[in-house]
């Protein structure tokens, strides 16, 4: 199942526009609140350089492809309903949007840096909105998501902890119908401070605690600093920065990305996505208006950011915020190959610290029975099966059924 990442925020903030950019989907646009009311799901990529120009080779890829050196691997985005406030008692679609939310692996909370969305999410004119109440907002919304959670479920908590089911176990239980694990609330329960005391006597300031903290361990967030283009947003930039000092932030203007997708799919401009620059093929099919637009993405945006900010994102979610590492498991080490013969065919995103065996158990669970050992393919070394992987490993897999073949 590929990694899948959901986009939060209040309405009008550009959500829509930045899932259009990275999906190159065409979900419905507007000014006016809450066009999107339901969830719309479609592909994106995360984005790393291949290992085949290390190695000298042509790869075929099968799970993934390859562009000028680059992978490009799938990733799902989910683009939410704007919240509201008081979504996690049920009001708007917010039952909807944060059961969804919480079912991703990481979020993406898209904000108005420009300060052009009032506090209901209606347009107002840039400056009057404020992104950083915005973010506030829309966090305690997630918050007292998991608090309602944790609070309703109570009396079968304290049950399930009375049966001598251990507290982490019996947490995790209420959780897992949202992506948590008990590594998740184990870590929640040991940055709070809670690890050791009985769960009957958490009081409501202990339970939120706990909460907040488990909804960041579980659903790692980064903020795009949408509209970046627009007048006063690089203060209102500078303001989030100093507020919300241990989050990423990511400036973007996604209507400039969503640009250069539709010209490059039409084949007037030559862009990967999340480059710094882009090259203009046919000027000529290019009227004024379109031509004063690329260069003002030319000047304003790439040559003040360097990117778009709309596949950083993505790519820094996956790769930063997930922390995965990409892994090429080949069959036949001296070609690179799979047993078809097709050189580096697949990528696979393994977290941070997984083992051989991991990998193994990743591509099919019969695997791991006989397992002995990998062989890195860079360096010509054995790997035991409890060693970890580290990023762009190109490994051979070798078990009892291989030596006996």
């Amino acid at each position: 199942m590929p990694i899948r990442i959901g986009l939060i925020g209040k309405t009008n903030t550009g959500k829509t526009t930045f899932f259009n950019a990275a999906t190159l989907s065409h979900s419905e646009i507007s000014t006016y609140p809450f066009t999107t009311k339901k969830p719309e799901r479609a592909m994106g990529n995360a984005i790393t350089p291949c290992v085949h120009t290390e190695f000298n080779v042509q790869d075929q890829p099968q799970n993934s492809k390859c562009l000028d050196g680059w992978r490009f691997i799938p990733i799902e985005l989910i683009d939410l309903p704007g919240l509201i406030k008081d979504a996690w008692a049920g009001k708007g679609l917010g039952n909807q949007f944060l059961s969804v939310a919480t079912q991703s692996d990481a979020l993406l909370h898209v904000i108005d840096v420009s300060g052009s969305v009032d506090a209901s999410g209606k347009i107002t004119e840039v400056g009057q909105g404020d992104p950083i109440a915005d973010v506030a907002d829309i966090e305690e919304e997630l918050i007292m998501w998991y608090l309602k959670l944790l609070e309703g479920n109570r009396d079968k908590i304290s049950k399930l902890i009375h049966s001598e089911t251990e507290p982490m176990i019996a947490l995790a239980d209420i959780f897992r119908g949202i992506g948590v694990k008990e590594s998740h609330v184990k870590e929640a329960l040991k940055i709070t401070g809670l690890e050791n005391k009985d769960f009957d006597n958490f009081d409501m300031d202990d339970s939120k605690k706990f909460a907040a903290c488990l909804r960041h361990v579980s659903k790692p967030t980064l903020i795009v600093a949408n509209k970046i283009d627009l007048p006063g947003a690089d203060k209102n930039f500078d303001r989030l920065r100093e507020k919300y000092v241990n989050t990423i932030i990511i400036p973007a203007s996604a209507d400039s990305e969503l640009s250069l997708r539709r010209a490059e799919q039409k084949g007037l401009i030559k862009y990967v996505p999340g480059s710094e620059q882009f090259e203009i093929l046919r000027k000529d099919e290019l009227n004024k208006k379109q031509l004063e637009a690329l260069d003002f993405i030319t000047h304003g945006i790439l040559g003040e950011y360097m990117r778009t900010g709309v596949q950083f994102a993505i790519n820094v979610t996956v790769f930063k915020l997930l922390k995965m590492n990409s892994i090429y498991p080949v069959a036949n080490p001296e070609k690179l190959s799979d047993k078809k013969g097709r050189v580096l065919p697949d990528l696979i995103l393994l977290k941070d610290g997984s083992t051989v065996e991991d990998l193994a158990r990743e591509i099919h669970s019969d695997l791991t029975k006989g397992l002995l050992y990998a062989k890195d393919v860079r360096y010509g070394v054995r790997l035991p099966t409890g060693y970890q992987l580290r990023d762009r490993d190109v490994v051979s897999l070798i078990s009892a059924m291989t030596k006996k073949s």
